[in-house]
């Protein structure tokens, strides 16, 4: 019996074979309709090129090695049939065998020529394994197709559908929406200048270097840079420059190496209104507008504009030797130095001396200007003159047109506020384009929202820049040149005597946020066509479809969105440690605020009667030594990070401006705390008046006559 059933099996073993190997297709055939009916439907077949790119992708995909698996046993699985065809096959050529086992002959089965397997058979694997890659590929581009499809939405949506889109997602995103603003609105300015204020606080040359090919990429054409006490001058015009002012070479290396980047510059000196630098100086007090005031120089002296004159052609032969004509590097490129900027801003106390009484403030003012500008025009007739412009806000169009101004400067327009219509009315602009051919526009990136900020806040100021591009898009046509382009400026004090605004690392996020919106004349809401994450190298990487958040960020009181935390460019460092000392002082006031003016045993009536708690005052200053190391400790890390940026008075000032009183108040509080836990014994209530405060107050008390 058992022989006979084993001679059965053997007889059948290819049939056998073919049931498992037919259960085995049958399972996987079973499981890829089950996975391809729970997936989305096929994409149409890609191109060549775009098929290898995929091919790259998906070896780079976790997935891909499951599929990889599956394909090495589906390969095997058909090595073993057509391996057990051609032994079939060998066998059938030889002559049956005989065997004996007893009395009983066995003999092995004559087996016939295998047939090959239908086409729809052999292939059966291979079906399998393009179902399994396809389904791949489509997980693959699923993003991609929702991208695609939503491109061809908005090329199909009109424009003012798309415009419609667009100020959704700026809303989406925090970006202040302003009325024709789009990518179907006006073009970008021709010219946009970054300005860089240098006074009393300069960043090393080597750093401002690394920051021209991001500007240039980013869209500016040139520099507006105010030097003040910076600049070398010379000879008897020595002592103006600081102790820490730029070497001659360095600057011209600088210099050069903008125009190697192709990067205009227009120097900017003061000479009229914030001069602090020069009359606050033993033997230049003579020039001051009031004696007790260095702010402003006195127009009616004749040593005024001889001074000035000295300034002014110090300042503009070293920029014509190194930009104005061709450096030895780059003896073909065109270099540009065709302004240069007077200012005549903020003139404080002007007419109130002696000698300025006798005539208008306006009269004082053009004249003094018109002076300058013929000085300039005579020297060097290739360049134009450029002045701020709120010294003439309040000038009737007769005075200007009366002085002709017009013929001698070109007036730079200045509102970093978010409602520019509120400083410039459109009669203004009226008077202007009837008075001066062309102007320029100045707007802001950091150093305009208060006097002594840590971080500058990017919303407000790429708010300021955006309602500037509207502006110039309406009234650029009122004048017969039109509107030359816009300066972003970068404060980094509100004046000479004024302590630190946000320093110039820190601003980096708005200065590029708003640079490359001035460039494209609008924000770009889509990341591939917004160069800041290139530029800014962030290795963010969108993907607002799936998180259902958008790239960027900004927020009303924000001071930073979270992508600038993830980018790597010069002084990104810094920017961090900005934030993180911000979100510290904050955390310190708020604890100070809280055990001082809040809490009734640490407030200054306990410290004035040194009357309080023990064991409240232990708790109340339990933190205190705990808070002054951390801040010490920032203190420390601010001078080994802004070391890459400044030198050791700028670090030292930023370190005693933010990070020294808060340190000090603790300290205060601590003494306090230590005087009031010295006390063992407490006088009865009520406590002794304090007679000076009752005096200070004008309180009458018993002890005093009524």
């Amino acid at each position: 019996m058992h022989s006979n059933l084993w001679i059965f099996i053997w007889r059948r073993k290819l049939s056998f074979l073919l049931v498992v190997s037919g259960l085995v297709l049958l399972g996987l055939w079973t499981w890829a309709i089950l996975i391809d009916t729970t997936t989305t439907p096929p994409l149409p077949v890609p191109s060549a090129n775009a098929e290898a790119r995929e091919r790259q992708q998906q070896q780079q995909n976790p997935g891909y090695q499951q599929v990889h698996i599956i394909q090495k046993l589906i390969a095997q699985a058909n090595r073993v049939l057509r391996a057990d065809r051609l032994k079939d096959n060998a066998a059938g050529e030889k002559a049956p065998t005989v065997q004996r086992l007893g009395n009983v002959r066995f003999l092995r089965p004559t087996q016939a020529k295998k047939a090959p397997l239908p086409l729809s058979e052999s292939y059966l694997f291979e079906q399998e394994r393009l179902k399994i890659l396809e389904q791949q590929q489509r997980q693959r581009n699923a993003g991609m197709e929702e991208l695609n499809a939503n491109a061809e939405d908005e090329r199909m949506l009109s424009s003012a559908e798309r415009q419609t889109q667009y100020e959704h997602d700026l809303q989406r995103m925090g970006v202040p929406v302003v009325a024709g603003i789009g990518p179907d609105g006006p073009r970008s300015p021709n010219e946009r200048l970054v300005h860089l204020d240098l006074k009393g606080a300069p960043p090393k040359l080597s750093f401002l270097k690394q920051l021209l090919p991001m500007l240039r990429a980013l869209g500016a054409t040139g520099l507006l840079i105010e030097y003040e006490d910076m600049f070398p001058f010379t000879g008897a015009l020595q002592p103006l420059a600081a102790h820490n002012a730029y070497k001659e070479d360095e600057l011209r290396d600088f210099l050069e190496c903008a125009a190697l980047h192709g990067l205009s510059v227009m120097p900017l000196l003061q000479t009229f209104g914030h001069l602090e630098y020069v009359l606050k100086l033993e033997g230049f007090e003579q020039l001051r507008e009031l004696p007790e005031s260095p702010q402003s120089i006195c127009p009616s002296q004749p040593q005024s504009m001889a001074l000035l004159e000295q300034m002014l052609t110090q300042v503009i032969e070293l920029h014509l030797q190194c930009i104005g004509k061709a450096t030895p590097s780059a003896p073909t490129l065109p270099i540009k130095f065709t302004h240069i900027h007077i200012g005549c801003d903020e003139v404080q106390r002007m007419g109130e001396c002696q000698a300025c009484r006798q005539r208008l403030r306006s009269e004082l003012f053009l004249s003094h200007v018109i002076s300058l500008s013929h000085f300039v025009r005579r020297q060097w007739p290739q360049l134009g003159v450029v002045i701020w412009d709120d010294q003439l806000r309040s000038m009737s169009l007769s005075e200007l047109q009366h002085s002709q101004i017009g013929s001698y400067v070109e007036p730079m327009v200045w509102v970093y506020a978010s409602d520019i219509y509120r400083f410039i009315q459109p009669q203004l602009w009226d008077t202007y384009a009837k008075v001066f051919p062309s102007a320029w526009v100045a707007s802001a990136y950091k150093g305009a929202f208060g006097e002594s900020l840590l971080v500058p806040p990017l919303q407000h100021h790429l708010e300021n820049n955006i309602r500037w591009l509207a502006v110039i898009a309406k009234e650029g046509g009122r004048f017969a040149k039109g509107l030359r382009g816009v300066a972003l400026t970068g404060w980094q004090r509100y004046d000479h005597f004024a302590v630190l605004c946000e320093l110039l690392p820190v601003g980096m996020p708005s200065l590029m946020v708003s640079l490359s919106t001035v460039s494209k004349g609008y924000f770009s809401t889509n990341p591939r066509d917004n160069d800041l994450l290139r530029v800014l190298q962030c290795v963010f990487q969108p993907d607002s479809r799936r998180s259902g958040r958008p790239w960027l960020e900004l927020h009303p009181n924000a001071h930073h969105s979270q992508l600038f935390a993830v980018c790597n460019y010069p002084g990104h460092m810094v920017f961090k440690y900005a934030l993180r000392l911000y979100d510290k002082l904050a955390e310190v006031g708020v604890y100070l605020q809280q055990t001082r003016e809040q809490s009734a045993w640490l407030s200054d009536y306990n410290v004035r009667h040194n009357f309080s708690s023990p064991l409240r005052v232990h708790e109340l200053i339990a933190r205190t030594p705990i808070l002054i190391e951390e801040l010490r400790a920032m203190a420390r890390e601010a001078q080994q990070l802004l070391w890459e940026a400044y030198d050791e008075y700028t670090v030292a000032e930023f370190v005693e401006q933010h990070i020294y009183p808060t340190i000090e108040a603790l300290q205060r509080q601590l003494a306090s705390g230590a005087t009031l836990l010295q006390r063992r014994t407490w006088p009865q209530r009520p406590l002794p008046l304090t007679l000076r405060i009752q005096e200070d107050m004008g309180l009458v008390t018993d002890r005093q006559p009524h």
